[in-house]
């Protein structure tokens, strides 16, 4: 049988043009790619929606139109769709390449259409970025993208439609992705606009990673590997929670053993679901960039705990679970115990789910303010984790919409709660204990700034070498290699970590001790 969908769908005219056929990666395969074959005759044009395209049009639909994640979205329309596992690749990269690169093809489009973007149909839009993407960055012979991306538009927008698509694509199809490129940057002269264009970012955020890598003492240069790792598919990372999962199974299925972190696997994809582990919660999909961090903090010295007593540990901001379900196994390892808090009551639940394979004695859920924490329950943590909440710009290769929905004032917005929250952390933290503030976002206000402008208003509180602590906690023991040196003075004791060197969200990491008079033991409160 043919794993073409318009195979299965019933539509012999979906072939026309020659059989195709998808690789194990879900990309199209055909003999002739020849650019230049785009004429269908009239009685084999395509007429109904390939059901992988569909997926990937009404994902790009729901993501424009509704405001909604790709990420969540995707799953639902594949099941929807009954795709098997070729074509729900062909469907993820189709959807999520257009995507990230929705600036530039934007920009290609806007050369092409005879009015502003912004005047044309929102869907009509869609099915252009769709056609663009097949056209130029997948191995899709220009014919069947063209035939295809028509019959979508004219199955699910109309036939007036179709025709403009036709017409647009054909002119797209005309050039090679490095020749619109091209055109595009002629004349300009700025790095971070030619970068912008290039590498389908947005200026400001081109703009602050220039401005991340040189604070931490890496050169501006290495901008374009950063926005190309942005670009590039992630693979999925497994943990294997310690003391309690394995990854024997991974293994056996393919997964290959990570390099940054211990007990983690690396794989393209499939379906998880298929692993005990996985369905168990003893292994679970989490980035190498969040492992380490909350690895880091677990391995840090303390100087708290006057009788070797029980460690009491805090995830201020914990949902959706990952962190908290790895710091309550390592807690667990210590005879310690962790207060997970999430202000959410739906993400709290989730918090609860992910921590259901840890024993129960060695966590406890708080559905709360993480602000009112440190007010509430002063000096009472060994370690505290203040995961803030921010822009999410060191996870854009995940979250393919984030880059064109975020803006510069969601840095703005979220810098006062991330001050309180680190404020309150500080408050919670015991003399002699760390709190490890950590953002998934370089963004050098929402890290460095901010611990900064938090420590300045105290004198109790010193920084720790996050990257020694980093390396302690890695395999390789030189994750921060690189960084210290070259960095301003007052930034070496933070560390940050980058898709492009360490093939990892962009994790930042800061750890803060407090000082001061160590407190006797006291009687246990209810928080436990």
């Amino acid at each position: 049988m043919s794993s073409e969908p318009g195979g299965r769908s019933g539509h012999p005219n979906n072939n026309a043009g020659g059989v195709r056929r998808r690789d194990a990666a879900g990309r199209e395969r055909n003999r002739s790619t020849g650019r230049n074959r785009t004429d269908t005759a009239p009685g084999q044009r395509t007429r109904a929606a390939d059901p992988a395209r569909l997926v990937a049009f009404e994902v790009l639909r729901a993501v424009s139109a509704d405001d909604a994640y790709a990420n969540l979205v995707l799953p639902a329309r594949i099941r929807k769709h009954h795709l098997d596992r070729r074509d729900a690749g062909f469907a993820t990269e189709l959807a999520y390449g257009a995507l990230r690169a929705q600036g530039s093809y934007d920009a290609i489009l806007a050369r092409c259409v005879d009015r502003p973007l912004s005047e044309v149909d929102p869907a009509i839009v869609d099915a252009l970025r769709i056609g663009v993407h097949q056209l130029l960055a997948m191995r899709v012979p220009s014919h069947a993208a063209l035939d295809q991306t028509v019959g979508l538009a004219r199955a699910v927008i109309g036939a007036g439609p179709s025709g403009l698509v036709n017409a647009v694509l054909r002119k797209v199809a005309a050039k090679e992705l490095s020749e619109w490129l091209s055109e595009l940057t002629a004349g300009l002269s700025d790095e971070v606009k030619i970068a912008s264009i290039e590498h389908s970012h947005p200026e400001w955020i081109v703009r602050a990673f220039r401005q991340a890598l040189v604070a931490h003492g890496r050169d501006a240069s290495e901008v374009g590997a950063l926005l190309e790792a942005d670009n590039a598919a992630p693979v999925v990372n497994l943990l294997a929670l310690p003391g309690l999962g394995n990854l024997d199974e991974a293994f056996d299925a393919g997964f290959t053993p990570g390099a940054l972190v211990a007990d983690s696997a690396l794989s393209s994809g499939g379906d998880l679901s298929r692993l005990d582990g996985v369905r168990e919660g003893t292994v679970r999909v989490q980035d190498a960039g969040s492992q380490l961090v909350a690895r880091a903090l677990a391995g840090v010295e303390i100087e708290t705990t006057l009788d070797g007593g029980e460690e009491r540990w805090l995830d201020m901001c914990a949902g959706p679970g990952g962190k908290a379900a790895l710091l309550a196994a390592l807690a667990g390892q210590k005879g310690g115990w962790l207060l997970a808090n999430e202000p959410s009551v739906h993400r709290a639940k989730l918090v609860s789910q992910a921590l259901a394979a840890v024993p129960e004695d060695s966590w406890t859920v708080r559905t709360g303010d993480g602000r009112d924490i440190g007010r509430e329950h002063p000096a009472a943590f060994d370690r505290v984790l203040v995961d803030a909440p921010c822009t999410g710009l060191g996870a854009l290769r995940r979250r393919p919409e984030s880059r064109w929905r975020r803006t510069l004032a969601d840095v703005t917005e979220l810098g006062p709660l991330q001050r309180e929250l680190l404020a309150s952390a500080l408050e919670a933290v015991k003399p002699g204990g760390v709190v490890a503030y950590v953002t998934c976002s370089p963004h050098v206000a929402e890290t460095i700034a901010v611990v900064e402008d938090v420590m300045r208003r105290r004198g109790d509180v010193e920084l720790l070498d996050a990257g020694q602590a980093l390396d302690a906690a890695s395999l390789s023991g030189d994750v921060a290699a690189g960084n210290h040196a070259a960095a301003v003075p007052a930034h070496r004791m933070m560390a940050q970590l980058w898709p492009h060197v360490h093939q990892s969200d962009a994790m930042f990491l800061a750890l803060i001790r407090k000082n001061g008079r160590v407190p006797a033991p006291a009687p246990q409160d209810d928080q436990k």
